[in-house]
């Protein structure tokens, strides 16, 4: 007979692919679900209602996913470019700052809810990993998830909290700057997403922002966690 590893090879590689695709879908759908439904709670409780009417400050995720941001562009970009570049994003919850008690103030807090959540998901993705080690499962697919769950969600807390609008983080810098200063970063909004992808692209996002963020909160989390890991091992 002769050698066909060329036609298993592609199958395997098929297969890698679906099983990386499964390990991710639940983080993913979590960590984007409860980021804008943080946002929307937040600016709820600060005093915007434009979510809650919407039906947005709800964990079910059907009402947060964008059909090309968060399935069409990260499926895509993920098999074009062999799982080396991801980028997507879901459909973001609206809020009118204008009728938040303290505008100016308040925008700062309804934008760091989106990435808070995603810190307390990458901890408690860290405590599942923990108990599931200690109580002696071996099933790498669920510490795999765990250790997923950890990745996605210190990448979109990194990510968000970059100091450009329409990004959380340009947001928070708006909230925080004197009113001249604020208004000139708040007018870059309307190009924002295009620079910021080009600075993605060029890799400037990655090196000098998105790492260097990852790796102190990684280390953050390993700090805040040392004492159950002391009590479990």
């Amino acid at each position: 007979m002769g050698d066909n590893s060329g036609l298993t090879e592609p199958a395997m590689d098929f297969a890698q692919i679906i099983q990386t695709v499964t390990l991710y879908a639940i983080p993913v759908l979590f960590a984007i679900t409860v980021h804008e439904a943080a946002h929307g709670y937040a600016a709820r409780h600060f005093g915007d209602n434009t979510a809650a009417m919407l039906g947005r400050i709800t964990l079910n995720p059907v009402k947060h996913i964008d059909p090309v941001g968060t399935i069409a562009m990260p499926l895509l970009l993920y098999f074009a470019t062999a799982g080396t570049f991801l980028f997507g994003y879901a459909k973001p919850v609206p809020v009118r700052f204008g009728n938040l008690r303290n505008p100016k103030r308040d925008m700062i807090w309804v934008a760091l809810a989106g990435p808070g959540a995603n810190l307390v998901q990458a901890i408690l993705w860290t405590v599942l990993g923990y108990l599931l080690v200690a109580g002696g499962v071996e099933e790498r697919f669920f510490l795999q998830m765990c250790r997923a769950g950890l990745m996605v969600n210190l990448v979109m807390f990194a990510f968000n909290l970059f100091p450009l609008p329409p990004l959380d983080g340009g947001r928070i810098l708006v909230g925080l700057l004197p009113w001249r200063q604020a208004e000139l970063v708040s007018r870059v909004e309307p190009w924002g997403f295009f620079i910021v992808m080009a600075l993605v692209i060029t890799g400037v996002v990655g090196n000098l922002w998105l790492r260097p963020l990852m790796s102190i909160t990684g280390l953050f989390i390993d700090a805040l966690l040392t004492p159950l890991r002391l009590i479990l091992f």
